[in-house]
């Protein structure tokens, strides 16, 4: 709860009063890997943080196939908050990668604390904004050949190289698993 309570007070004060009642809305959630934080199909119901591990986003294309969109790390606000706060069906599918642990927050819950904490509106927008930014697909432009965009991905998100099972890292980056498997054998 402390890494959420740091996080939130970047955006805005809350006092003692205000933290505590954040914090007794909240409950912590182990998701292990593998498993969704929300399912594409279903409506939104929790807003979270998440204190460690790497969830992602993806969908099915219109052939099946899965496509990884982003990856959401450690200190980060997870949600598909547009649907959340819509009370609408999820076009995509937020899942854990490896091992997560998070702070949640119910659909009542968060709104409740927009009900009883005065400025409490701005801090959540503020949240939100960064987590539509780091949700946005920031990331390889298929135009580029795969070592290009491989490179790119370790660069930009090095810690996740050797965090997260290759199959995920190759679905980001549009090329087949084998193929990364020899751009990876390439580059060392």
């Amino acid at each position: 709860m402390k890494e959420f309570i740091e996080y939130i007070l970047q955006f805005g004060n809350l006092n003692k009063q205000q933290i505590d009642l954040v914090a007794g809305k909240a409950t912590e959630l182990k998701l292990s890997k593998e498993n969704y934080f929300s399912e594409a199909g279903k409506i939104p119901r929790q807003a979270g943080f998440l204190v460690d591990g790497v969830v992602r986003g993806c969908y099915y294309n219109n052939t099946g196939e899965e496509i990884t969109r982003c990856f959401i790390t450690e200190n980060s606000l997870i949600a598909d908050y547009i649907n959340f706060e819509a009370n609408t069906v999820s076009t995509e599918y937020l899942q854990a990668c490896i091992d997560c642990k998070l702070i949640l927050f119910s659909k009542d819950n968060w709104d409740e604390l927009t009900h009883t904490i005065v400025g409490w509106d701005n801090i959540k927008n503020k949240m939100v904004q960064k987590c539509l930014y780091q949700k946005s697909r920031k990331s390889p432009v298929i135009s580029e050949d795969a070592t290009t965009r491989y490179l790119e991905f370790m660069n930009n998100h090095p810690s996740l190289v050797n965090r997260i099972p290759l199959t995920y890292i190759a679905s980001y980056l549009g090329v087949t698993q084998q193929s990364l498997s020899r751009i990876r054998k390439n580059i060392r």
